[in-house]
C-alpha cells in the first residue's frame, strides 16, 4: 500500500492529561477548515429541554468559530443537535462545555471541538454523500453528521451503547443513521465504499480494512498512536495509493476488536 505522508501542525506534550480527557484535543493549533457552500439544514423541531439548551448551544458554537471550525455546514448541524440529549442526566449542565463526558463502559462522549473537527476535515475537498462512523458511542457524533451527509453508517462494538444510541436517536427521529451492532475495525464491507470514514477511537496503527473501504477520492480521518495519539487524515488518491497527513495531537479511548455483549 503506497502511502504519502505529510505532516501538518505541532502538538504540545502529554502532561497533566487523564482519561477524563479522553475524545479531546490536546493541542491549542488552530487549522482552520473551508467553509462549506451547501444550505444550512433545517433546525429539529424543538422540545423544552432543546429550547431551554438554545443560549449554551450558540455559545457553543461561537466558541468553536473562535476555535478555527469555519464550516458553516458543520456550525449548523452543530447549532441543532441538542448535546444534553446523548449525556446522562447529572451531567446535562455540562453538556456544552469544551470538554468529553463519560458516557459509562469506560467511553466518552467527544469534545464539541473534536467533533466539529473530525467532520469538517472530510468535507475540505468534496462533500461525501456516505458516510460511515466507527464508534457510535453515545449516538451524538453520528446525529450531526446526519445532519451534513446523505447517508450515515455508524458501527458500535459494544452493545449497550448501540442500544443507548439507538433509543436516542430515534427519540430525535433522526432516521438517516443505520446503526450496526458489529466489530468497527472491519468496517462494513457489504456497504463500502464509503466517501468519507471518521473513527472515533485510537489505535496503533488504523486498520487496513478501513483504508480499502474509502472510494477513490475518500478521505479517513482517525486518532492514531498508543502513547502520543494524532488525528490523522487520509485520502484515496488511486487503487493502491493514498496521501497522509498528520493533524493535531489528540486523546482518545483506545480501538478495540470485537463485540461486548
Amino acid at each position: 500500500m503506497a502511502v504519502k505522508d505529510t505532516r501538518v501542525g505541532a502538538g504540545r506534550g502529554l502532561q497533566g492529561i487523564t482519561a477524563s480527557n479522553s475524545n479531546t484535543r490536546i493541542s491549542a493549533t488552530r487549522i482552520p477548515s473551508r467553509s462549506a457552500t451547501q444550505a444550512a439544514p433545517a433546525p429539529l423541531v424543538s422540545d423544552n429541554l432543546t429550547l431551554n439548551s438554545e443560549r449554551p448551544r450558540a455559545a457553543m458554537v461561537q466558541r468553536l468559530q473562535a476555535q478555527g471550525i469555519s464550516n458553516d455546514l458543520v456550525l449548523a448541524a452543530m447549532q441543532a443537535i441538542p448535546r444534553h440529549a446523548f449525556v446522562d442526566e447529572a451531567l446535562a449542565s455540562r453538556a456544552y462545555d469544551d470538554a468529553s463526558l463519560p458516557i459509562g463502559h469506560g467511553q466518552t462522549i467527544s469534545q464539541p471541538w473534536v467533533v466539529a473537527r473530525m467532520i469538517a476535515s472530510v468535507c475540505e475537498a468534496t462533500m461525501p454523500k456516505r458516510v460511515l462512523e466507527v464508534g457510535t458511542g453515545c449516538g451524538y457524533q453520528a446525529a450531526v453528521m446526519a445532519q451534513v451527509f446523505q447517508q450515515v453508517h455508524s458501527i458500535e462494538r459494544i452493545r449497550a451503547l448501540y442500544d443507548m444510541a439507538k433509543e436516542r436517536l430515534r427519540s430525535l427521529r433522526l432516521t438517516k443513521v443505520r446503526l450496526v451492532h458489529g466489530d468497527g475495525m472491519l468496517g462494513l464491507p457489504s456497504v463500502a465504499p464509503f466517501d468519507a470514514i471518521v473513527v472515533a477511537a485510537a489505535g496503533i496503527r488504523i486498520p487496513e480494512a478501513l483504508f480499502m473501504q474509502l472510494s477513490v477520492g475518500g478521505v479517513l480521518i482517525a486518532p492514531e498512536g498508543s502513547g502520543t495519539q494524532r488525528l490523522v487524515r487520509v485520502t484515496r488518491t488511486g487503487a493502491s495509493s493514498w496521501d497522509r497527513q498528520e493533524l493535531e495531537e489528540v486523546r482518545f479511548v483506545p480501538l478495540k476488536s470485537g463485540l461486548q455483549t
